[in-house]
């Protein structure tokens, strides 16, 4: 009798182990779940199909509808402002002869062409003088180097912006910029619905300078394709990306440096090892490229000029007055205001080895830095040469 009680208490057990409620899993004539309500981890009595299997696989990539703007504040603008004006001086004339141009003392010497103190040199490469004044009828400008005739000048627009991002915490995931131009195309670009050149068109388009979180990314071929919105791909020809990491480079012990992301044009800053800012940069070309490593401010200045020669084949004598906004931090190299490049041109390479941004970027980066700040230099595509694969110069702007 004792055995029979036993046999059944035990054919209970596993019919309530192995039973399964009703409730577990819905009926199949059950309606389909609603997307507002429906919860992945949850027992429903709902079909989790259609809308809300598609809301469901969405937020698994961290995607929630609709697209929310990155927490992020644009530079104040008025950071790019100064009173500075450039022009520059004219070493070529029209028959390509590349010529010296005088600097006077006086105002009437410049007017009269006479009695030069000084002499631009001839060069290929651009010369930008900074002035401050206008004489003889518009004929003669006073000049950062004196004065100047104004037929030996081509005074030049500055476009004065800020396109950098301020935060007040890290960001979860990657986010970046959509620039101007890519392979052969000009933005705005219509996304592609796959992570493949041959994938259709979405119809969604994303302007030049737009700022877009990335919630996935694929390598196929030699691009990466960044995932953008609901099959929405972007690939890394039209984009350029920070990847925020507190983790400080090796030796930074203080929570505060500045980040120079090589591969993608981008630098960032960070403090109490949290992002505070990111933007687009121009750092050097190929052959003239930006130095890899961990580097410490040594230098501020407000503004300074620089000059130097490049005529071992990379554009010969260059000067450039007044430059905004200069932190040195590796030899010659240094991150500073570039008010000779335009907009569309941030994002590619473009120096002979200098980090250059534009005015209001530099203006904020220059206000946040303190010398003796670290700058982590790095190109995680690994194609800038090493110290021990390439004998880097002096740097350039």
């Amino acid at each position: 009798m004792k055995s029979r009680r036993f046999a059944s208490l035990i054919l209970a057990l596993l019919l309530s182990v192995l039973a399964v409620p009703a409730s577990a899993a819905p009926a199949a004539d059950a309606p389909l779940c609603l997307p507002e309500t429906f919860a992945p981890q949850a027992q429903t009595d709902c079909l989790p199909y259609g809308s809300a299997a598609y809301l469901a696989r969405l937020a698994e990539m961290g995607i929630s509808l609709p697209l929310k703007p990155l927490s992020a504040t644009l530079v104040d603008q008025s950071l790019s402002e100064s009173n500075v004006n450039y022009a520059i001086v004219n070493t070529m004339n029209e028959a390509g002869q590349v010529l010296q141009r005088p600097v006077f003392a006086s105002a009437a010497d410049a007017a009269a062409n006479s009695n030069p103190t000084s002499f631009v040199k001839a060069g290929s490469s651009p010369h930008y003088v900074a002035y401050t004044s206008i004489q003889d009828g518009g004929g003669v400008y006073f000049t950062d180097l004196g004065w100047m005739r104004r037929s030996d000048l081509s005074p030049v627009q500055v476009r004065r912006f800020a396109m950098g991002l301020e935060f007040k915490s890290t960001p979860e995931r990657p986010f970046g910029w959509v620039l101007e131009f890519a392979g052969g195309e000009t933005a705005p670009f219509n996304a592609y619905t796959g992570a493949d050149l041959r994938a259709p068109r979405s119809g969604s388009t994303f302007a030049a300078y737009d700022v877009i979180e990335v919630f996935d990314i694929q390598q196929v071929g030699d691009l990466k394709w960044y995932l953008v919105g609901p099959d929405l791909w972007l690939n890394s020809l039209q984009m350029r990306l920070v990847f925020p990491n507190t983790q400080a480079p090796q030796g930074v012990d203080n929570g505060r440096w500045i980040e120079i992301n090589l591969d993608q044009q981008s630098l960032s800053v960070y403090e109490n090892s949290e992002l505070v800012f990111a933007t687009l940069i121009a750092t050097g070309l190929d052959g003239l490229w930006t130095r890899p490593g961990v580097f410490q401010v040594y230098e501020k200045h407000d503004s300074t000029p620089m000059s130097g020669d490049f005529s071992g084949g990379a554009g010969g004598y260059y000067y450039l007055a007044e430059v905004p906004w200069t932190l040195y931090y590796d030899q010659a190299r240094a991150i500073h205001g570039a008010y000779w490049r335009q907009k569309q041109f941030f994002g590619y390479q473009g120096s002979h080895g200098c980090v250059n941004l534009s005015l209001g970027d530099a203006h904020w980066v220059y206000q946040w830095a303190d010398v003796g700040d670290w700058v982590y230099v790095h190109d995680p595509s690994g194609r800038t040469p090493t110290d021990e694969e390439f004998a880097y110069g002096a740097g350039a702007p």
